[in-house]
């Protein structure tokens, strides 16, 4: 690839992000026979189309969508350059990234992430959600300044970055309030053969809970898996099917999705985890997630 012209860039970044270089020539103020000739340099500096056809607008292509997310990075870091030479305060953070996974639930990323908020200096949090692996990728190449995880770094996999516990949650079973006492009822081997919603394998609290079924002999109907903890609750506020959650947020479970606790058991517990570059922690924010999560939250 030859030497970047920003500019191609820039131009190429609008078309992407409008659709058509109709809409980005009327936001640039630049006719459409401009703009093209702009990504057709860029796409030749590249080496490879960067849009194809479809209908009457443009959609990426695969070598498009890399060179966006660069693009996306390049001009976000420009916005916080300007953002901060303007605040007067050149040496001050403006944003912290974070990825959560996406098994966590909702709810206690919140409150693993809300005393960022409450600082006297403030940070502007932007939150990514992903899987672990796919997290770990940005954290690497510096997308990211943290990730919020409910396992360790997998083993073998090559980067730099650790992992710093932040505590561990009990697990509590929650139903829809008009089916909550049936299931109460002779907790846990209510369990046995009811209709039940789970994380899917890859999470490590779903293997944790197989474990735990196995060991006191109850089979309970799975009736869907999800990848994500915010959906699995929305189908258990429906009433499909029984749910786990972390105990630590059973009053903001109940309240949240109109369910009610059944049972909780401590045989099984979620570790969080903050999973940063650094070996010892140093960024006032996250020092600050760390000391609320583990004196507040898991305490």
């Amino acid at each position: 690839m030859r030497h970047l012209n920003y500019n191609h860039l820039f131009y190429f970044w609008t078309v992407a992000r409008e659709g058509s270089i109709a809409r980005a020539s009327e936001k640039l103020h630049l006719t459409p026979q401009t703009i093209s000739g702009q990504l057709k340099l860029l796409e030749e500096s590249v080496g490879n189309p960067l849009f194809h056809r479809v209908g009457r607008g443009l959609a990426l292509t695969d070598t498009g969508h890399i060179v966006k997310q660069y693009a996306d990075e390049i001009f976000s870091l420009g916005a916080e350059l300007t953002q901060h030479v303007r605040s007067g305060q050149p040496g001050r953070s403006a944003a912290l990234k974070v990825g959560i996974v996406n098994s966590i639930a909702k709810l206690i990323a919140y409150r693993i992430l809300r005393p960022v908020l409450e600082l006297d200096d403030p940070v502007r949090l932007v939150c990514w959600q992903g899987g672990l692996e796919e997290l770990l990728a940005d954290l690497a190449i510096h997308r990211l300044d943290l990730v919020i995880s409910d396992r360790r770094i997998p083993t073998g996999m090559d980067v730099k970055a650790y992992h710093h516990l932040l505590g561990e949650s009990g697990v509590s079973f929650f139903a829809q309030k008009k089916i909550a006492a049936k299931y109460a009822r002779r907790f846990p081997n209510s369990l046995h053969d009811a209709p039940i919603l789970l994380p899917v394998h890859t999470s490590a609290l779903r293997r944790t809970l197989e474990d735990w079924f196995d060991r006191i002999e109850v089979t309970p109907h799975i009736v869907a898996e999800f990848d994500d903890s915010a959906l699995l609750k929305a189908f258990g506020e429906a009433g499909i099917g029984v749910f786990p959650a972390p105990s630590a947020i059973t009053a903001e479970v109940e309240y949240t999705y109109h369910a009610r606790v059944i049972g909780s058991i401590d045989e099984v517990s979620e570790c969080y985890y903050a999973i940063s570059p650094e070996r010892k922690l140093k960024h006032p924010a996250i020092l600050c997630i760390q000391q609320a999560a583990q004196t507040r939250l898991f305490k």
